[in-house]
């Protein structure tokens, strides 16, 4: 019988071939930490007894989400995580002086390969999927199990292939096929299962997009998101330095699936996701029409804080004006995106439209510094989250959406079309 991708990776590195629904031992090759979950993995490790990590070189610690620190308790869990890899040497320590968030700011590194099995503590691990990776989140303590042992345990997971399928209209991203999918399917539409996304669209989406894709494959409660090496990876990977031998899979004919879903997206306008579930999705032209003023726009994070996104942004909001009573948050995802989009002049442009752009930070995607939400307020986010209070007050309301949206937005104060933006 045929496998999957992911089968495939687990047969690789369990030394013999698995199918979905087996239980593994499975070695890791990267394990990531950050700020927020890794003090309470440290905490497991030392009171382990353990003296050395496993696998040292396949464990990244990466300070994202207070830093710099927003108060006195955010200062003392990254205190933690610094001695910890000061006490071990990590030689993949990202800190202040090479920051960026860490679903971005890793494959950035080359330190996410094809074929590679990756866990961290952070629901959005499954972003690596992007490049033919296994990558799920996993609790503080099971990062603690790994960080001792070099592996872990995992279950298999069965698989769902979803096909993509047309042209995309202008201004729809692999943001808006991720929501129209998760509109679809639900929030839990596939629990403990893997996405795995083929078809003709797919070939012709670029990184940045692919990135976001599989980003949110866990809000459709997927264990991870997956798409298969191509020209388009290679091409990605081609300038980084690997920190391992990339190996290609490529899921079998007649591999089995659960189910299969085919989207024709060539009459898909950019989704919308109204609060308080990113499967609450409508047409932008709905969101158009139903007037909906935005106090703040956020454009960044690990789903949408890339170059491409800056750039989109930059082309709306060239010559133009953040509207009055709207503010613009701008947070690029590394400091190299940042460098990048300076040297293009996109940062100038953001600045001179009435923007403030941060330091690479998960702090305002989770509701943590950085852009909070008061009492009533309204934001449109490039985020991946919009529950109740996620980013402040518990009664502000947060709608999902692409960059190019969200920039039109931030000119009219209404959530906006690109297209009607002149």
């Amino acid at each position: 019988m045929g496998q999957t991708i992911t089968e495939k990776i687990f047969s690789e590195h369990a030394g013999r071939k698995v199918y979905a629904g087996e239980i593994v031992r499975s070695p890791i090759d990267m394990i990531i930490g950050n700020d927020i979950t890794t003090p309470i993995s440290i905490k497991a490790f030392e009171q382990s007894g353990a003296e050395k990590l496993a696998n040292p070189d396949g464990f990244s610690l990466v300070l994202d989400h207070f830093i710099p620190a927003k108060d006195i308790a955010s200062a003392n869990q990254a205190k933690i995580s610094r001695e910890f890899a000061y006490k071990h040497d990590l030689k993949n320590y990202f800190d202040e002086k090479d920051m960026g968030i860490e679903h971005a700011l890793l494959p950035e590194k080359g330190l996410i390969v094809p074929g590679d099995v990756i866990i961290g503590a952070d629901s959005h691990t499954c972003t690596h999927g992007a490049l033919g990776a296994f990558s799920t989140g996993m609790g503080s303590t099971d990062l603690a199990f790994a960080m001792i042992t070099g592996g872990n345990w995992f279950k298999v997971p069965e698989s769902i292939k979803v096909i993509f399928t047309g042209e995309l209209r202008p201004y729809v991203y692999g943001k808006d096929l991720i929501l129209e999918l998760i509109r679809l399917i639900g929030v839990d539409g596939a629990l403990y299962q893997t996405l795995e996304f083929t078809g003709s669209t797919i070939a012709g989406l670029d990184m940045d997009s692919r990135f976001s894709l599989c980003n949110m494959a866990i809000e459709a409660g997927a264990k991870n998101g997956i798409i298969a090496v191509d020209d388009t990876t290679r091409a990605f990977l081609a300038d980084k330095k690997l920190a391992r031998p990339a190996k290609e899979f490529y899921s079998d004919e007649d591999a089995k699936y659960v189910k299969v879903i085919e989207i024709d997206v060539s009459s898909l306008e950019p989704v919308i996701a109204y609060p308080s579930l990113p499967s609450n999705g409508k047409p932008l032209s709905t969101a158009v029409n139903d007037k909906i003023h935005v106090d703040q726009v956020f454009i960044g994070s690990c789903t949408n804080g890339r170059l491409s996104d800056l750039k989109v942004a930059a082309e709306i909001l060239k010559g133009k004006r953040v509207a009055r009573r709207t503010r613009l948050i701008i947070t690029p995802a590394t400091q190299q995106i940042l460098k990048d989009a300076e040297k293009l002049g996109y940062i100038e442009i953001l600045i001179d439209a009435g923007a403030v752009v941060s330091n690479p930070t998960c702090g305002a995607c989770l509701g943590g510094y950085m852009g909070i939400l008061g009492d009533g307020e309204v934001a449109i986010a490039t985020t991946n989250r919009n529950f109740v209070g996620r980013m402040g007050a518990r009664t502000s309301g947060i709608y999902l959406a692409n960059s190019a949206v969200a920039a039109a937005s931030a000119i009219t104060g209404y959530i906006s079309a690109p297209s009607d933006i002149a």
